[in-house]
């Protein structure tokens, strides 16, 4: 993967501050050329260092209020067919390969238990899964950052 540098962040950092700012605005505040900024933006999106607006809503916008996580244990031969399937759920909202007693990490979203049952039924019903366990989010206590490692790479600290 490609990387970002301090400009970059501070770009960033500024888009995170006024996202409807135009090119020529950030530019300003951050006394670059227009171009530089163009550039950049340009960039960092055909590397796909930047997220799709998809990843702004929130989940309880669109009435996902239960937030889950699904540890599962996989059928090693079956593993990368079970992942295929995992993802024609779109409660699955996150998927990580971990190390330990569990083979996948599933964040996922439902409306209530009973949707969350009918999900990890679905998600049992893929052949390849051998077990999960469900651990239920009673409420985030701290939201998904990365702004605080932006402005550290903006200030140029390590």
């Amino acid at each position: 993967m490609k990387s970002i540098d301090a400009l970059d962040a501070r770009i960033l950092l500024a888009l995170d501050d006024d996202p409807g700012a135009t090119i020529l605005h950030l530019a300003k505040v951050l006394g670059v050329s227009r171009n530089t900024v163009h550039a950049r933006l340009q960039r960092m999106d055909r590397e796909d260092l930047l997220l799709g607006f998809s990843q702004r809503v929130p989940p309880a916008a669109m009435g996902y209020d239960l937030v889950a996580f699904v540890s599962l244990a996989i059928s090693q031969s079956e593993g990368t067919a079970a992942l295929d399937l995992l993802e024609t759920i779109p409660e699955v909202v996150e998927v990580h390969a971990t190390t330990g007693e569990a083979d996948l990490l599933v964040k996922v979203v439902a409306r209530d238990t009973a949707d969350l049952h009918r999900i990890t039924t679905s998600i049992l019903g893929i052949e390849g899964m051998v077990r999960s366990s469900t651990a239920v989010s009673l409420w985030q206590t701290m939201p998904n950052r990365t702004r605080a490692l932006l402005t550290a790479l903006a200030e140029g600290d390590s």
